[in-house]
């Protein structure tokens, strides 16, 4: 009976123990996701120059031609600038 009860406790705790580690996880992204929705946006051509880095990066990786780059940029550009 002893075996019993101590078994009981023991899983009761890694429960518990579990339930908190959950909610702190809950908590930890609850956070994250209200610094990322109330951070600032960035203007316009910051965006541009995030874009025109990333398209870059991958045309020297060979992920992409330099000519898909550059039509992907300026794909980009109308709508990004369109909404400024």
């Amino acid at each position: 009976m002893h075996r019993k009860a101590a078994r009981y406790v023991t899983r009761s705790t890694s429960t518990a123990t579990g339930a908190v580690a959950a909610a702190a996880s809950s908590v930890a992204a609850a956070a994250v996701a209200a610094s990322i929705v109330f951070s600032p946006v960035a203007d316009a051509s910051a965006r541009m120059d995030g874009v025109r880095a990333d398209l870059q990066r991958a045309v020297q990786l060979n992920q992409i031609t330099e000519e898909q780059a550059l039509s992907f940029e300026a794909k980009l550009a109308g709508r990004i600038l369109g909404e400024a």
